[in-house]
């Protein structure tokens, strides 16, 4: 595993990544494959990601929309399986974990926020049933009576009240049920909390009701937090670090602070040139055009080179690992050798 940036202050980890990866087979039928010659199709969605999240912080990846953001979210709560790597949780190798009650216990301290709350809510039930289910899965409490105590406690945390247990989620708004949807996420009192851009389904001013409930949680519980988002100011205003992902891959890693301040990834840098300069400060931008490649048939070398105004020779043929520049750590072969400064 690549050194990280969160060693020092940070040394305590509760999530460990190492070299995570995901596969998936989206080939067409075997008989149709062999009657057209047709090969296997793999699209690569996860190519070799690390990184650890130390206990009460947030790190945060971003990056274009089917970068592999969402798929390691699944992967790290079990959603999924990885076609190779480890994940670690408080010590624990999740993909190695035992069935029982020991893997219930720990499966118990992890949970996830949905992208859409009007989808992740079953429209059949009852708030109150919604918020109890991991209660009642995880035999976290069996007494219906402190079942309903809980629930209402948990309503008025996220700033709603216990009558609303009452009601169905068609009642709500968007961001009432994204609240509902993090009330059922804190049910069962988890430690790690996988949020896949919670905000990006509801309007700007319930964006920023929710990304401050969540930051408030975090500070009131000790939370740690895993939030996917490819919105910029979002991660700025919520991460301790940001994980920028390309293709598959996480191509810049840095505390949030230093990351705004200084890019270093043409990748990282092309994403802020797309945020409009409303100050007007003038500053040169570095037009990057372009598709993102199929992970099917990525590019060789570096993902980033048909894209990038400073790929050599080099990029085109040797895939680049995260090395340490500073407090960041950067995949790239024009940083390394200096091609491209700071």
């Amino acid at each position: 595993m690549p050194p990280d940036a969160s060693q020092g202050p940070f040394a305590e980890a509760l999530v460990e990544v190492e070299d995570l990866a995901r596969d998936f087979d989206v080939s067409r039928p075997w008989l149709f494959r062999v009657l057209n010659g047709e090969p296997r199709r793999i699209v690569r969605a996860v190519a070799g990601v690390s990184f650890t999240i130390p206990r009460g912080t947030t790190l945060a990846l971003v990056g274009e929309s089917g970068c592999g953001k969402t798929t390691v979210a699944r992967l790290v709560v079990g959603l999924y399986r990885p076609t190779r790597g480890r994940i670690r949780f408080d010590g624990t190798d999740m993909t190695a974990l035992p069935r029982g009650e020991a893997g219930r216990a720990i499966r118990r301290r992890i949970n996830m926020i949905f992208q859409d709350p009007y989808a992740s809510l079953n429209p059949r039930w009852r708030v109150r049933d919604i918020i109890a289910e991991p209660l009642r899965v995880f035999g976290v409490l069996e007494d219906e009576r402190a079942i309903a105590e809980r629930v209402a406690d948990l309503l008025r945390h996220v700033r709603l009240s216990p009558k609303d247990g009452e009601k169905f989620p068609h009642e709500f708004s968007g961001g009432q049920r994204q609240r509902i949807s993090i009330a059922r996420a804190l049910s069962a009192t988890p430690d790690f909390l996988v949020c896949d851009e919670p905000t990006s389904a509801l309007d700007v001013s319930v964006q920023a009701q929710i990304l401050n409930l969540m930051k408030d949680l975090q500070e009131e519980l000790g939370l740690t937090y895993l939030f996917i988002s490819h919105n910029l100011a979002v991660v700025r205003q919520m991460s301790d670090r940001i994980g920028v992902m390309y293709l598959g891959r996480i191509v810049e890693l840095a505390p949030t602070g230093v990351l705004f301040e200084a890019p270093r990834h043409p990748y990282t840098r092309m994403l802020f040139d797309a945020i409009p300069d409303l100050e007007l400060t003038g500053r040169q931008r570095t037009p990057v055009g372009g598709e993102v490649p199929s992970p099917i048939a990525p590019p060789p070398g570096c993902a980033f080179h048909p894209r990038c105004p400073f790929a050599g020779a080099r990029c085109r043929g040797e895939i680049p690992r995260l090395r340490v520049e500073g407090e960041t750590l950067v995949a790239c072969h024009a940083v390394e050798e200096g091609r491209l400064s700071a």
